[in-house]
This record gives C-alpha cells, structure tokens and sequence, in this order.
C-alpha cells in the first residue's frame, strides 16, 4: 500500500497545528480532509471513507475520545493516532480495546515529524 492509497482525516481545533499536519500528510502523499471539531469530522465519516484518524483530544463540543469511539462505530476498520498536547493524557479502556497502544499516542510538539508517517505506515499494515 502506497501513501496514495492511505486516506486520513485530521482533526484539530489550533489552525496552525492543523494546517502543518495537512501540510506533512500531503506532502507524504497521503489524500486528507481536515475539520476543526469532532461533530464535523462525525458527518464526514458518514460519507467518506477514511482509513486512519489523527485526533486530537481537547476540541470544542464533543472530546477526542468521543469521536474515536463513535468514529469507530461508523467505520469500524478505521485506525487511530492520537495527537495531544496534554502531558498526563492515558488512554482509556474503551480505547485500548478497540485496539489503541501507548505507541498511538503522540504529544504536540512532535519534534520529528517521519515519526507520524512511520506510525500511519505502522498502522495501515497492522
């Protein structure tokens, strides 16, 4: 599977952290949509498929968590990174059994940024 094949779907409320993922991503090859809150990436999802997830947790209205697990219940087959800037974030059990390790979670700044590509590759051939 080449980036080409692998669709993502950012959801981040800071523009500027928004925009530098969209930015990476495409410049990695990967096709992305991006939103600002859970509620919109939830009706995305509703008619675009997309095969990994880069959440953050604190948006306005619904959580990051919330809209993993209700991501999840539309496309089941969708994989998760978590991008937070929180330092005492866990994840919790709903998140760990739908599949989520410590390895999915990564911390604003991210200092080298082949390591988000290296953890979506890791991910899609899971």
């Amino acid at each position: 599977m080449t980036p080409a094949d692998i669709r993502i779907l950012i959801i981040d409320d800071e523009n500027l952290v928004r925009e530098n993922l969209v930015a990476y991503c495409e410049d990695e090859g990967f096709p992305v949509a991006a939103t600002t809150n859970g509620e919109d990436a939830l009706e995305l999802l509703k008619t675009a498929h997309f095969d990994i997830g880069i959440i953050d947790m604190r948006l306005p209205g619904i959580d990051g968590n919330s809209v993993i697990l209700q991501a999840h219940g539309i496309n089941p087959g969708m994989k998760f990174l978590i991008h937070t800037g929180s330092t005492n974030y866990s994840l919790p059990k709903e998140l760990v059994d739908l599949g989520l390790k410590p390895a999915h979670v990564l911390r604003k700044p991210i200092g080298d940024m082949d390591l988000l590509r290296d953890r979506i590759i890791e991910l899609v051939n899971d």
